[in-house]
């Protein structure tokens, strides 16, 4: 699973970028997106983006709602049911059943609530028993958004994949170069990537080059942990 320490962090590119690079190694891989919000019907979402960049088909969208809300709060304001993740996760395990590799991009962050009980991608994750991708900013506030993030899935039990750095710009802070550090220590491991800021602009054999350079090995690239902290962290 694909989650972020808030919206806009990146999770769409990661989610490509590990679909993409699986793709590149012969496995059959399916993404879902359990719910889709902020888009109208017939628009182009997140699947379309995941698509575009890693030449996906097997694409899996449960519900839309056309408010830029948390799925509960979407499905509420456009007076429909929300979407029962309980339900996702029968449909996700079904999936698995025949796909090498099935990939699922939360909405927001991970406590984000999809029904007015507050169920979460935390509590998907832990019915699936899937290790979660945490992506995060590399700029000044992230580091409290991604211990909270990370102290909420220990708290619940969520397995952590690995924590990578959704948009890296070309030109690094201040903030941004010391927080390579102590985003490693938060995570009590190397970052598991970080793809450049722009990488949702690339063209698709652009985009695999990208993805094996800016994803670690654990999660099918090639990305170094220690020669980028020797390359833009601070002494």
């Amino acid at each position: 699973m694909v989650t972020g320490t808030c919206t806009g962090v990146g999770k769409t590119v990661v989610t490509a970028a590990l679909a993409t690079l699986a793709r590149a190694r012969g496995s059959s891989v399916a993404v879902v997106k359990p719910g889709q919000t902020g888009v109208a019907p017939g628009e182009p979402g997140d699947l379309a983006e995941v698509a575009r960049l890693a030449g996906v088909d097997d694409l899996h969208e449960f519900a839309r709602f056309p408010d830029p809300l948390s799925p509960a709060a979407a499905a509420r304001r456009a007076g429909l049911p929300p979407l029962r993740l309980a339900d996702v996760a029968g449909q996700i395990s079904k999936l698995a059943e025949s796909r090498s590799l099935v990939l699922v991009e939360g909405a927001g962050g991970l406590l984000v609530r999809y029904d007015s009980e507050g169920t979460t991608l935390a509590d998907l994750a832990r019915w699936l028993n899937a290790a979660v991708v945490v992506v995060t900013r590399p700029d000044l506030g992230t580091l409290n958004h991604t211990a909270l993030t990370l102290e909420a899935m220990a708290h619940r039990g969520v397995q952590l994949a690995g924590v990578v750095i959704g948009a890296w710009p070309a030109e690094p802070d201040l903030a941004m170069r010391s927080n390579i550090t102590d985003l490693e220590t938060i995570a009590a491991r190397p970052l598991a990537g970080a793809l450049p800021a722009g990488a949702g602009a690339l063209d698709p054999p652009e985009f695999l080059l990208t993805a094996r350079a800016g994803l670690a090995p654990a999660l099918g690239g090639a990305f170094d942990a220690a020669t980028f902290r020797n390359t833009y962290a601070l002494d």
